[in-house]
């Protein structure tokens, strides 16, 4: 055989298509091209042939070579890394994973927004989807959740409303990415167990710094099973180790103009440069005894379980370390089911979670167009796999042998003829699915227990802080000036009511509308204690670690005294932008130095914290310019940090910046004072209801 005849049967029998191998450029079936850059026509200037089959290959594959957006969760961003356990679990499940400490395996996640169509904006007040894919030995498990830990409903027969919706207006096709209007709010004001998850998307989670800094829930509960056959129910958990941090509703409003794609250029550049974004992985643990006594019910989607009660164990850690090689291959058809989980890991009855269960395989083979969409690299298993199902549309393998069916007795496919359920390694379903007891009969009705649709509203916005409060309360006002329907909006602060008094009082107020007489719940809500974890500010991490700084200087600026600075600011693990009003080089004291940044184009909604290094002339002259004081007075506004020399006065003073403990000087105290904002200052840069 000569060597192409063998090449050729080698990659026959892989089935593989290694299209880098080749430095020709070919057609899709391998011929060599001589021109990729002229149709092929009859004459100098006469019409295109219909032969020219190059042509045709490249239009056809140009124009399908985009496949169906998600329904929800379509605006996304990817990323590989690794799962490690930092703390093994056997007595609590049986999954080869959580063994051993030490174990690893690779992972691929993918962060989304909700609402929007993919090509969105980055930073809208919305949930973020978080969906991990474990590829373990074991199989694929895919925990797909969200950064809250609730969701808006408690059966998944409303989801379609729920996304219909919040979704552009059937009729006019916008708003986009938004909540903010009228058919949204309807389905609220008639849905009041969607009333805490809310006040959690009024809240700053619903505008993330970074995606580096959001944390993940499973949502639903899940369980977990051990060797004995022994069940505990369990709650996910992803932490941040950068802390989760939010933007004001101003600033993710400027960014979305300023940089679209604020998120996931984030999420590439930290990972691309090293920072590579790392997360805690925890779980709540309880038995059922535990959940028949608390005043919810475990297994509402609605609901979540104070760390006060079962605070969160730390059992492993997630690193991502690699951005894709293509968005589209990877990312965009990444396929993520709730029903692929690993022996030790199973569902509870929530019924959200049960109806995610049926409806996730369709909307796969409605995008990929395939059943064969778990053979595409992104989703395949790294363990080995084998089973008797063939064929299908784009089948890339090549099974062998006469038998496609189990059990068989042809020994071509091996001693057994082929792949056998193993019942002492398989996969077996719990078989006390029958949670609290319940009666056994199929009835289409809503539990009592899941009647409560307020106590837990009512914890979360009482364990804010003050400033969170009150932006929750801004949030609500925002959203409900959008919608023109009075009686939404009336309806509304009736559920409002239900979950504290001061803040339906206070939306009510900013809307110039009188309070409405409050809904009569189904179950009057409970007074539950605080929870701190529930609040960003009060579990905030002081740390300037994965932030950006920006630093703005001009003609006459100190060279030496920047490159102090910006190693300060380095040290303590933030990046720094140079910023100036040219980006070729400005003539400063000690040399010449080019910026990162045109300072039109950078404003300071996209940084972290700015520092001010200029001269009185400097900082005198761009007073004159618009950006100059937007970009100062952006920081103040948002909260941020200023820190500055005394030449940069004359600026401070344009930009309407008043002395604060976030307004310092270039020395240690910016350091510090970089690593936070300063919401004691926003009575005094806006009216909050």
């Amino acid at each position: 055989m000569s060597k192409s005849s063998k090449e050729s049967a080698s990659v026959g029998k892989g089935g593989e298509l290694h299209q880098r191998a080749n430095t020709v450029l070919t057609t899709n079936h391998g011929m060599p091209l001589s021109d990729n850059q002229n149709s092929l026509r009859a004459g100098e200037r006469g019409p295109t042939l219909l032969e020219d089959f190059v042509l045709r290959e490249k239009i056809f594959h140009f124009d399908h070579e985009r496949i169906p957006e998600r329904i929800v969760h379509a605006r996304g961003s990817g990323a590989h890394g690794y799962f490690e356990v930092t703390k093994a679990i056997p007595g609590l499940t049986k999954a080869a994973l959580f063994s051993k400490k030490g174990n690893q395996c690779p992972v691929f996640v993918r962060f989304s927004t909700v609402a929007g169509s993919k090509g969105s904006k980055d930073t809208p007040r919305d949930v973020r989807g978080f969906a991990v894919k474990f590829y373990t030995e074991e199989g694929n498990w895919y925990l797909v959740g969200n950064n809250m830990p609730v969701f808006f409903i408690q059966d998944a027969i409303k989801f379609p409303d729920l996304i219909h919706a919040v979704k552009p207006e059937a009729d006019r096709g916008f708003p986009q990415a938004a909540s903010a209007h009228d058919t949204f709010w309807d389905f609220i004001s008639l849905m009041p167990e969607a009333m805490h998850m809310v006040m959690w998307a009024m809240s700053d989670v619903a505008l993330p710094r970074s995606l580096r800094m959001i944390e993940g829930f499973g949502v639903h509960t899940f369980r977990l099973v051990n060797a004995e056959g022994k069940s505990t129910f369990v709650k996910f958990h992803w932490r941040p180790k950068l802390g989760a941090q939010a933007t004001c509703w101003d600033e993710a409003v400027k960014i979305s103009g300023a940089d679209p794609d604020y998120h996931r250029r984030d999420l590439w550049e930290a990972i691309a440069k090293g920072d590579f974004p790392e997360w805690s992985f925890g779980i709540q643990t309880f038995d059922e005894a535990w959940a028949a006594k608390q005043p919810y019910d475990v297994l509402d989607p609605t609901k979540l379980i104070p760390e006060e009660d079962i605070p969160v164990e730390v059992i492993g850690r997630m690193v991502l370390d690699r951005n894709p090689d293509n968005v589209f291959a990877e990312t965009e058809q990444a396929a993520f089911l709730p029903t692929n989980i690993i022996p030790g890991v199973e569902f509870s009855n929530d019924p959200l979670l049960q109806g995610r269960l049926f409806s996730y395989l369709d909307t796969q083979k409605s995008r990929l167009g395939t059943t064969n969409f778990h053979q595409l690299p992104i989703n395949a298993p790294i363990c080995p796999m084998a089973n008797f199902q063939r064929d299908g549309m784009m089948q890339t393998a090549i099974p062998k042998g006469r038998a496609n069916y189990e059990p068989n007795s042809l020994n071509e496919a091996g001693e057994y003829g082929g792949p056998r359920a193993q019942p002492d390694r398989g996969f077996r379903t719990f078989a006390d699915n029958n949670e609290r007891n319940d009666p056994t009969e199929k009835l289409r009705i809503r539990a009592e227990s899941f009647a409560d649709h307020f106590t837990q509203a009512r914890m979360f916005y009482r364990s804010q802080t003050v400033p969170e409060q009150a932006h929750i309360a801004a949030a609500l006002v925002f959203e409900l000036s959008k919608v023109q329907l009075v009686h939404v909006r009336t309806r509304t602060l009736a559920q409002l009511r239900n979950v504290d008094e001061d803040l339906a009082q206070r939306v009510a107020d900013g809307l110039a509308m009188p309070l409405s007489k409050a809904e009569t719940p189904a179950f009057s809500p409970q007074d539950m204690k605080p929870s701190d974890k529930l609040s960003l500010m009060k579990k905030f991490v002081p740390t300037l670690e994965g932030r950006k700084v920006g630093i703005l200087f001009d003609e006459g600026s100190d060279l030496a005294e920047i490159n102090s600075l910006k190693s300060a600011i380095e040290k303590a693990g933030a990046t720094t932008m140079l910023i100036a009003p040219k980006v070729g080089g400005i003539k400063v004291k000690g040399g010449t130095l080019a910026a990162e940044g045109q300072l039109a184009g950078t404003p300071s909604v996209l940084l972290d914290a700015v520092a001010l290094m200029l001269t009185k002339d400097a900082a005198t002259k761009l007073c004159g310019e618009s950006a100059a004081v937007d970009f100062v007075s952006d920081a103040f506004v948002h909260l941020k940090a200023i820190g500055h020399d005394e030449g940069a006065q004359p600026l401070l003073e344009k930009a309407g910046v008043v002395p604060d403990e976030g307004i310092t000087s270039l020395d240690s105290s910016f350091i510090k004072a970089a690593a936070r904002r300063f919401p004691a200052r926003e009575p005094s840069v806006r009216m909050l209801p």
